[in-house]
Order: C-alpha cells, then structure tokens, then sequence
C-alpha cells in the first residue's frame, strides 16, 4: 500500500494507476524507474517507483489473469452449449478436439479409445478423430496403451503432462508414439482421461509444437472439458444405442406386417387351392394356380419322369439332375433347392411316390416355402384321386410277388387266379433281379423301385436289405446291366446286382428268385462289388459261390506267395502253374506252351516250390492250387476294368 506522505510518492501512485487505466504495457512502466533513474532520483525515492512499479505490474497481471479465466469459463460454456446438440458420435469428437485446440491455443488435439469396450489397463488405444495433424497421425492409428501418456492417465485417473514429451524420462517411450511426435514436431503434450461415472472411456489429448508449461488453470479447464465431453459421449452412444433399438423395432413391425401380409395372402391362395380341389380340377389348372401365386414357372412330374401338367416356358432342369433332386426331396419329406434356383417338392401320400412339383421362380425373389408344400400336398390328393385305382393294384401286385416268393406250391391254382385278376401275363418270358444298395440308401432305392416296375410293367419286393424285381424280359444279364446303370448314379455309388431267368409261368420264380440271390452273394463272396451277373454269366460258380464266405482268404493261403512273388519281381510263376496243370503236369508240354526252354521251366517249378513248400505237387494241395487259380482267373475277368476300381468291400457280407 502506498504511503501517501509526500508529494513524490503521491505522483509516482498516480503515474501507476494512470498507465493501469491506460492498459499500459510493462515496458511503460519500466519507463517510469528509468526516467527517475535519470533524473537523478535520490536511493529513496527510486526504491520507492521501483516498488510502484512491481506493484502495478502484478496488478495488470492479476487483470489478465482475471480476463483469461472469464475467456475460458465463457469458452467451456459455448463448448458446453454446442455438446448439447444432436451430433454423431464423429461430428461430436470433431467439434470437441477443436474446442480444445481453441481453449488452450495449441497446435494439435486428439482423442483416443480402447481398442475394446472393456479395455483393461495397458490395453491398446486407437486415434479415433484428430484435429491440426499434418503428416502420420490419422484416425485409426493404434497407440500401445502400455506406453506414452495414456497409461499413466488411464491408471492414475488423473491428467498428466510434459513440457517436452521425447526428452521426458518419467515416460514409457513407444517407437510409434515417439515416431508421430518427431514427425509432427510436437513438444509440449497434456493428456486428460475422459470418464464418465466409474467408466472410463478415453483421453483427450492436447499437443503444441514448443516446449510449454501448462499452468493449473490450464489445466483445469481441459479437465472441466474433458467432463463435459465425457457425458456428451456417453449421451451420444445412449442415443446411438436407442436409435439403432429404434430401428430393430421398426424392422420387427416391418417384418410383422410383412409376414401378417404374406400369411393372409397364403391363407387367400389356400382357400383358391381347396376351391380348386373341391370343384373337381385337374392338374393343369393347379399348376397354372400356383404359378400366378408363387410368379414362377410350375411343372407337375410324375413317378416315371413323365410330364403330368407344365404352366410357364421357362425350362427346367436336366431330366437327370430333377431325377436326382426328386429322389432326394420323396427321401427326406421336403422340398429341395437347386444351384440355379429351381425348388423340387414331393408329391406323396406317405411312403407312396405320386410325383414331383418342380417350381423355378420368374424373378430373383424367394419362394412362399407353405404355399409351395399346400401346392404338392394338393398335387398329391389329386393323383390319389386320379390314380386310387392303380395304386391300390400296385400295392396288390407287390403282395403278389412276395407269396410268389413265399406261399408253398400247392396253392398255385390260387395264383393263378390272383395273376389273371391282376392283369399279370407270367406266360412272357420274365427275369428276377436282385440289388444290395449300400451305404444306408435303402430309402431312395425303394422310392426308385417302385417308380421303375411302374415303368416297366413287373413287380418289386424288399426282404432283408434286398430290392427284388420281376420284369418282363429275355435276357437276364441285360436287365441287371440296365437295372445297374439306372440305380447306381442316384445312390453315389456302384450297386451290385445278380439276375436269373428268362422263365415263364409261377413256378419258375422263386428258383429264379434263389439263383439269382447266389448269383449276387457270389459277386460279394469274389469281391466284385459294384458288377452285375446273371447266373448264366457266372456258370457253375454261381451255384457253388453262393454259401463261399472268404475267397480272397482261399486264395491267399493257397497261391499268395506265388501272386506277391509275381507281383513284385514282373515274374511268370503263375501262367507257368496253369500250363503246368494244363499239360498233366509235364515241364517239356509247359515250356511249349509257354515258348520258353524247359530248363526255364524247371527253374520256374524250383522257384514255386521254395515259395509253396515241397508238398505242393502232392494230390491234396494240388486240388487247391488249382482251384485257387481258377477262381482267381475268373474273379478277374469279373472286375469292371473299363468303369475304373471295383469298389470296396462292405464291412460284412450278409447270409443269403
């Protein structure tokens, strides 16, 4: 306070206040101590301006102070004012890191989140918006959180600043952050976390490219900020998180009316199916109903393949992939979906094959999955309708052929009568055929059974994993050959199938029946799966194989040896047994045969007989050498060499 004793010190009072007034610049009151000085001021009156000065000096400092704290509450209150409107998330960090560079007067400002909702301590951070970058620090740059500023800030909860951030040992460098620092010339760095009740959610960083002490006021403010920004971002992400409920629930109404829509327009298409039905139409007039309903091109196929009523020109598939496809729909009781978009469904009255629906859509749309099921369901009431006759006779006639296989003989003037009430002319010459589908396919082998004895005109029977099948025909070989190649392509795999006959009248079919089942258990028995026989084919074999259970195992124990040392060395040991046994067993007849010298002959029957022991001449184990190189002659002439392998054997063969 000033002593006002004395006309000097009054005047030096009123020159202070003056340039105070005057929003003098302290250089204007250093002037005052140098022009005392120079007018050559006594010691006590120049300690006297001196101390004017200083005061004066801290004054219009104090006002300053005062002006920049009212500038920056005024700043934070804009700020707070502007986090209060609708931003997104985006727009609300870029309007927060350019308040931040504004408040402070700094070079550069940023924010970063954890990498995680949940971040722990340590976890790595993202740059998620930056404002006054110049070169490497971009939105989405990773920031180990276990260096730089951010895990001090994130551990401690509280800010934390360096005047000079590279040279600053209190922090754990990272070669990422210190290389966006060099690159952008940064030195003074503050960092304030951004929290929001306990979560933590960020930091808000701000940078400046000289080195700067952040002063506490500074440093209050940034954090009065940081708090504001903190509830703006959760109040964002709240209205972010609600808009986006929001819209899940107007796509749930959507969806509802959608499907309330389309279940009281599939509710109006089945009342137009059950009119149709009840008014006696036929199956050209649903196919053009289900095609105007379901926008696509209908065709109603039946068991055989055959076209039963087409709506719409689009073309269908191959008849060899709708084969394929329908199969698969009659065996698993739903519609299948194609590659090219085609639906196939099946047409059935339970295990009975009425047809297939194949529906291909006009349009990229889906398909109405329960219109299309009530559009077969209807198909399939209309063929029982139509065909309730001939079904129920399919049914009789398959019960037929199982008393032909089981009734005893004395009541054959009984199936006679049944043969001539059904229309069945066993005066024709017919063939059996029996099949052993593998790998579980039974199913799709009955489905395709029944529709081709439809075809063909015969009868069909299952017993014990086996589809017999009495057709009318001459040759029983090539009705096992066709009955092959029509199987094998929709069961994956290739079929064994054994046949018997030609035959005509009733008695004939069950042994035709039998020796076809030992035509097709001496194809297992020789490890020819996959090929077909009629018991013509196999001759005598067929009779004798049929009970055989381990022919590979006979002719292993008997000629193995003989068949590795061959097989290894490219050897004739075994052609020279066969010409051996062929000429009576003389080496000079063999060699003949053969075109080779007897001494090579000998050398030959030396070599078998280190690998066979030295009884192999004698009667007993000659019989099975011999035996065994007939069976192995003729189980390779029975393997499909021009098919490619024969496939594997089952794990077991069953008992005829």
């Amino acid at each position: 306070m000033f002593v006002l004793s004395r006309p000097e010190t009054a005047a030096d009072a009123v020159a202070v206040l003056e340039l105070l007034a005057q929003e003098a610049p302290p250089s204007a009151f250093d002037a005052l101590v140098h022009d005392a000085r120079a007018a050559g001021a006594p010691p006590e009156h120049l300690a006297r301006v001196s101390r004017a000065r200083d005061l004066g000096l801290r004054v219009q400092a104090l006002f300053q102070h005062r002006e920049q704290r009212e500038a920056g509450l005024n700043a934070l209150v804009e700020t707070a004012r502007d986090l209060t409107l609708p931003y997104t998330l985006h727009a609300l960090l870029k309007v927060i890191t350019r308040r931040a560079r504004l408040l402070l007067h700094v070079d550069m400002s940023y924010i970063s989140f954890p990498a995680e909702t949940d971040a722990d301590p340590g976890g790595d951070f993202y740059v998620h918006t930056a404002d006054g970058q110049t070169t490497a620090l971009t939105e989405g740059m990773p920031v180990p959180g276990a260096s730089g500023l951010t895990s001090d800030v994130q551990g401690g909860s509280a800010p934390f600043w360096t005047p000079d951030y590279l040279s600053d040992e209190r922090i754990a460098h990272s070669e990422v952050i210190d290389g966006v620092v060099r690159a952008e010339g940064l030195r003074a760095v503050l960092a304030v976390p951004l929290r929001h009740a306990d979560s933590f959610l960020g930091v808000l960083y701000c940078a400046d490219r000289k080195v700067r002490h952040f002063t506490p006021d500074e440093i209050a403010l940034m954090t009065s900020l940081a708090d504001l920004a903190a509830v703006a971002i959760e109040k964002s992400r709240t209205l972010n998180t609600v808009q986006a409920e929001i819209a899940e629930l107007e796509l749930a109404v959507s969806a509802a009316k959608s499907g309330l829509a389309e279940a009281l327009r599939g509710q109006d298409a089945q009342a137009r199916l059950t009119g149709l039905l009840l008014e006696g139409g036929d199956l050209h007039a649903l196919a053009q109903l289900a095609g105007e309903e379901l926008e696509a091109a209908v065709l109603v196929v039946g068991p055989d393949g055959a076209t039963l009523a087409p709506a719409g020109e689009r073309p269908g598939p191959e008849p060899e992939v709708l084969a394929r496809a329908a199969l698969d729909a009659h065996h698993h009781h739903r519609a299948a979906r194609l590659p090219d978009g085609t639906w196939v469904a099946p047409v059935a009255a339970g295990a009975e094959d009425l047809g297939t629906l194949v529906v291909r859509p006009s349009g990229t749309g889906g398909i109405d999955q329960r219109l299309l099921a009530q559009t077969a369901r209807t198909a399939a009431v209309m063929q029982l309708m139509l065909r309730s006759t001939t079904i129920a006779e399919s049914q009789i006639r398959d019960a037929f052929f199982d008393d032909l296989l089981t009734v005893p003989h004395g009541q054959t003037e009984q199936l006679q009568e049944r043969a001539r009430r059904l229309s069945i002319d066993l005066g024709r010459p017919h063939v059996v055929v029996v099949a052993r589908p593998e790998g579980g396919a039974q199913g799709r082998a009955l489905i395709w059974a029944s529709s081709y004895t439809y075809r063909m005109g015969g009868l069909r029977s299952i017993r014990d994993g086996v589809i017999s099948l009495l057709l009318p025909g001459e040759d029983a070989g090539a009705a096992a050959k066709a009955v092959s190649d029509a199987l094998t392509p929709l069961l994956d795999h290739p079929v064994t199938v054994g046949a018997a006959g030609p035959f005509t009248g009733l008695e004939p079919v069950r042994p035709a029946f039998q020796e076809a089942m030992r035509c097709l258990d001496a194809l297992a028995a020789l490890d020819c799966h996959g090929t077909t026989a009629s018991a013509r084919d196999l001759g005598f074999l067929g009779v004798l194989l049929g009970d055989v259970r381990d022919v590979s195992g006979f002719i292993e124990d008997a000629i193995g040896p003989v068949l590795a040392y061959d097989a290894q060395r490219f050897t004739q040991l075994v052609p020279t047994l066969e010409a051996y046994f062929d000429a009576g067993g003389s080496p000079t007849y063999a060699a003949e045969a053969l075109h080779v010298h007897p001494n090579t002959v000998s050398r030959r029957l030396e070599r078998i007989t280190e690998l066979l022991g030295p009884n192999w001449q004698k009667p007993a184990q000659t019989l099975e050498i011999q035996l065994a190189l007939r069976l192995q002659r003729v189980r390779g002439a029975l393997r499909p060499y021009e098919d490619g392998p024969a496939a594997p054997p089952p794990a077991h063969r069953p008992l005829p």
